[in-house]
């Protein structure tokens, strides 16, 4: 079999690489196809194979096209198969239907993470008819169920990372600052600072310039380590959260937008209020520990660390069963012409 990654984002090594990994202990074969100019090209390992044109990728005949993001040429052969860039959070400035669940017509499979996602997917499946759904866990959380070494010192004191999103309405890194700094004076905590890369460069300044023995600021393709190392987080409505929280670790958010059940988050709208929701979560209370475990069973009920290995099981059960045999996609006329513009392939 031949697996082709096709990124756009720097997100996407993290969530491409536990698959790639899967694939090379099938003994089968996987190239990657950065697309765009918003990825790091010099991120990319060394040992690992990449097509530097799109002719070059569609010349190589794909069975599989694994895409963790929105949009993927039709074009490229394969089946095209939707993983995800996050989990859903239905944050409250857009529906379902503008977000996690939105149905652009480029998938043949989209593999799941949780209940929570399935259910939804599985009814757009049947309204639609063009698309497969599977329940696989996501593998950009495969390393998180993986012990890996820590940096930091044995000192007893509790690591807090802040993590924010970009989206303006939404995010909580500009009005936190003060509070953070305040925070990291008084040397009680340790601070890991880690933000989307679309943050804007003024609010990623203001961050660093905070930096001391208490609090570094972290630029990275891949948070899992950061996931691991820190004790809770503090965040507003990004992905990133629902992540740590299937550590079974507590996340304190400031303003939180999610739509339907945040039961298992310590929220708060007063920025003055920061430090007394971080001492009660580190305190692990019960009820919200249990609240946590029920927010787990929903979301990504998985803990063994092999959803890459689902995934690959799920595509050949989906290239046995329902390939050929669904609905035609819609013909994307509009998108199929950005994308080869975009990649400036016009090859029929």
């Amino acid at each position: 079999m031949r697996y082709l990654l096709y990124a756009e984002q720097n997100y996407s090594y993290a969530i491409l690489r536990p698959l790639q990994d899967a694939i090379h202990r099938r003994g089968d074969e996987v190239v990657w196809f950065l697309a765009g100019d918003e990825i790091r090209r010099d991120y990319l390992h060394a040992d690992e194979r990449e097509f530097t044109s799109i002719k070059d990728a569609v010349n190589w005949q794909p069975d599989v096209v694994l895409v963790p993001g929105n949009h993927v040429p039709k074009f490229i052969p394969g089946i095209k198969v939707g993983i995800f860039h996050g989990f859903n959070v239905a944050k409250s400035t857009r529906p379902d239907d503008r977000g996690h669940f939105n149905i652009r017509g480029c998938f043949d499979l989209y593999c799941t993470q949780g209940p929570n996602t399935t259910v939804g997917f599985q009814h757009r499946a049947e309204k639609y008819g063009f698309f497969g759904v599977r329940q696989t866990g996501w593998s950009a959380i495969d390393p998180l169920f993986q012990n890996l070494p820590t940096d930091l010192p044995n000192d007893g004191k509790k690591t807090i990372l802040l993590c924010s999103t970009f989206t303006k309405e939404l995010s909580c890194a500009p009005l936190l600052i003060e509070n953070v700094r305040q925070l990291r004076d008084s040397g009680k905590w340790r601070w890991l600072v880690q933000f989307h890369p679309k943050m804007p460069q003024e609010i990623v300044a203001a961050y660093k310039a905070l930096q001391n023995e208490y609090l570094t600021f972290v630029e990275t393709d891949n948070v899992i380590p950061l996931l691991q190392r820190a004790d809770l987080m503090v965040c507003d409505t990004s992905s990133v959260m629902t992540m740590f929280l299937l550590q079974r670790k507590p996340v304190v958010t400031f303003r939180n937008q999610t739509r339907g059940n945040t039961e298992h988050l310590i929220n708060v709208t007063d920025a003055n209020r920061l430090e007394e929701a971080i001492d009660d979560a580190l305190s692990y209370p019960a009820a919200l520990m249990a609240r946590i475990d029920r927010f787990i069973a929903d979301t990504h009920p998985y803990q063994d660390g092999k959803s890459s290995e689902r995934v690959l099981a799920a595509v050949d059960d989906f290239q046995c069963t329902q390939y050929g045999k669904l609905k035609a996609k819609p013909a994307n006329i509009i998108r199929t012409l950005k994308e080869r513009n975009k990649l400036g392939y016009w090859k029929l």
